[in-house]
């Protein structure tokens, strides 16, 4: 196949999976309204609503195989062939594979069935996004971003930004589960059916949140602290240049790094640490999308107009991005 094919492959797919994404977030709401009069205490195996939920989770897993088809497509459309995360729309679209990946591998684990609609529809928004603002033509990666810590330092930090995602999305479901628990306990009433009722506990939620949000905070370590620092290093001969998107990717880490310690804190834990982590999921987004459209000093920042990455040198040498 040649470039141009391999290209057109990549954008095929990227339209394919997120039709299939859609299909799957249509069955899963199926599934749920099939649900919202059951008891959460009944299972459900048979009939409609089951079959909807399996047909949910099979539709997601083949936009997720479609999905790496364009990832693949991407790098191999580029002369020389490399990885696919040289400008915002590669790294945005292979962000959204993660939390697929991440999403299916904890699926049967944790149990989280319940966490479908959300999933599915945060990475089919993701891809919209990716699809309508973000997309650029497949360029030969610069010469900054030549490099093998493109590889280390770009994939560590997607991973991360997969698994806080998700962990945000936990939160999210944590805050509204723990309003509707106190307005229960008021009226003296127990929910039992209803999308919430099958939500699990604030208790559980909480502990979900934490374990991904504990995954994700050393590969973001690893990413910030160590790889982009030996980076830079190669590139301008300094750790550390005072980049916007370097100073938000460290408020990023502190922000995290303050969430864990509260939420192994007993005085702090529930909404506080929630509330943290959600200024740690707004921190991390504004990092990766507004330092690169809003920063005119960034020298990671992407040209929104134009077909590849564009620099600002710094005494003439090259600058690792993202």
């Amino acid at each position: 196949m040649t470039d141009t094919q391999w290209e057109v492959l990549s954008n095929q797919a990227i339209t394919v999976a997120g039709v299939v994404y859609f299909l799957a977030l249509l069955s899963h709401l199926v599934e749920w309204a099939g649900l919202r009069q059951v008891p959460h205490t009944e299972e459900v195996t048979t009939g409609r609503t089951a079959l909807f939920g399996r047909l949910g989770l099979l539709l997601t897993g083949l936009g997720g195989l479609v999905h790496f088809v364009a990832l693949l497509g991407r790098g191999m459309a580029a002369d020389p062939n490399r990885v696919p995360w040289g400008n915002m729309y590669e790294f945005s679209i292979s962000g959204a594979w993660f939390v697929v990946v991440i999403y299916l591998a904890t699926y049967k684990k944790f149990k989280l069935s319940w966490l479908a609609p959300l999933v599915v529809a945060t990475v089919l928004t993701v891809l919209m996004f990716a699809v309508i603002w973000l997309h650029k033509p497949v360029a030969p990666l610069t010469e900054a971003l030549d490099s093998p810590w493109l590889v280390i330092h770009v994939v560590s930090a997607v991973i991360a930004t997969a698994a806080f995602t998700l962990g945000g999305l936990l939160v999210i479901l944590f805050l509204v589960q723990e309003r509707i628990e106190k307005k229960d306990a008021e009226r003296g009433v127990e929910r039992t059916t209803g999308y919430f009722s099958r939500v699990p506990s604030t208790k559980v939620l909480d502990r979900l949140a934490y374990r991904m949000h504990a995954f994700g905070f050393p590969v973001w370590t690893f990413a910030v602290l160590i790889t982009g620092p030996i980076w830079a290093h190669e590139a301008w001969s300094r750790y550390w240049n005072w980049d916007p998107k370097e100073v938000w990717a460290f408020i990023t880490w502190v922000v995290y790094a303050a969430y864990l310690h509260a939420r192994t804190t007993a005085g702090l834990r529930g909404k506080v640490a929630s509330v943290l982590a959600l200024i740690g999921l707004a921190t991390l987004w504004w990092s990766f999308i507004g330092v690169n459209f809003f920063s005119t000093t960034s020298q990671h920042s992407y040209a929104e107009g134009a077909s590849q990455v564009q620099l600002v040198p710094v005494d003439s040498s090259p600058v690792p991005s993202p």
